[in-house]
């Protein structure tokens, strides 16, 4: 099985779902982009090591660490190795002298572990093709268009923010039965909103 290594793109605070958040990881040499609802807890976890915040108690993911530091084992990589109903699923290697265990785990923790034991994080192919989002290439050619260049440029951060979106307002219609967005659809149709429509309509091509 070839594996895809992911590196920790960012968190955005999520716009569809209160009190989460919405954790970014990219394709190692690619641009095509995973986004994971999380929670508020993992968010924080993630966020502090990524911006190197110092905090007088240590978290459970520090705590984890620590004590793994002690008994001497150490998480070798993080594997997201499943993606069912709109869920990832994720399991830890775990190595301690000769002996190799696998857990299973959220992937919001597993990542949070991930940056803290400065393990590499893989997916597969099949996962990345069924649930990321590729950024459209931007033209670093602006030379003949200098007067336009505040008005075109869109930045990669705009643009996964726009996608991210686009992503999680998908994600709403993942459990949703096929007879169940056919009547979704035409309420969309009707009430002439024809964005809703698409991402309904795409949703429904992808089970095809």
């Amino acid at each position: 099985m070839d594996l895809i290594k992911l590196t920790i793109v960012g968190i955005s605070y999520s716009e569809s779902q209160k009190d989460a958040y919405v954790l970014i990881l990219g394709e190692q040499n690619g641009d095509r982009r995973i986004p994971i609802i999380i929670g508020n807890f993992e968010a924080q976890a993630i966020a502090i090591v990524l911006e190197n915040i110092q905090i007088p108690r240590p978290l459970t993911h520090d705590l984890i660490k620590s004590i793994a530091d002690e008994l001497d084992f150490v998480v070798n990589d993080v594997f997201i190795n499943q993606f069912e109903n709109g869920v990832f699923y994720t399991k830890i290697t775990i190595l301690q002298n000769d002996k190799k265990i696998e857990i299973d785990s959220r992937t919001s923790d597993a990542v949070a572990l991930a940056i803290r034991f400065k393990c590499p994080i893989y997916t597969t192919e099949e996962i990345i093709s069924r649930t990321g989002i590729t950024l459209n290439e931007i033209s670093n050619n602006a030379s003949d268009k200098e007067d336009e260049a505040d008005d075109d440029e869109i930045s990669e951060k705009s643009m996964l923010e726009e996608e991210v979106q686009e992503e999680e307002k998908r994600m709403e219609f993942i459990f949703d039965t096929i007879e169940e967005l056919e009547e979704k659809l035409k309420i969309a149709i009707k009430n002439e909103d024809f964005e809703l429509a698409s991402i309904i309509r795409d949703e429904m091509k992808s089970r095809e």
